[in-house]
């Protein structure tokens, strides 16, 4: 069976599911199904995802493959993440440091502007 990214190929929107059909029995089922998983990758980001697997998770090799910059790799690897409906480490860890930040400012333990250089990733001064 030929691969199919999810995109149309007529104007590059992602396509919805709305039949799924068994080969063994040929029940057929209608109606509007979610997408997820890889099907919902383009084909750039199959490329890229199977760069990644096929080196391992190295990012040095993928740049190598590839041919691009670190923070491009990272770059393509966040957008497979939220691609696939998740959140990319980086981005929960900076959420959880903005809130313990606004947490000690709403408690009294910071002033705004110790917390505005916080949230901003300069150094406070002491």
């Amino acid at each position: 069976m030929k691969g199919f990214s999810g995109n149309c190929p007529v104007c590059g929107r992602t396509m919805e599911v709305v039949k799924y059909w068994c080969p063994e029995c040929d029940v057929n089922v209608k109606g509007r199904f979610a997408g997820g998983g890889l099907g919902g990758l383009n084909a750039r980001q199959i490329e890229f995802a199977k760069t990644f697997l096929r080196c391992r998770g190295n990012i040095k090799e993928v740049e190598r493959e590839l041919g691009i910059s670190y923070p491009t790799v990272r770059n393509r690897l966040d957008e497979v993440i939220r691609a696939l409906g998740m959140t990319p480490t980086a981005d929960r860890e900076a959420a959880v440091q903005r809130a313990d930040v606004l947490d000690k400012l709403e408690k009294g333990e910071i002033d705004a502007e110790a917390a505005a250089r916080l949230l901003s990733g300069k150094r406070v001064k002491k």
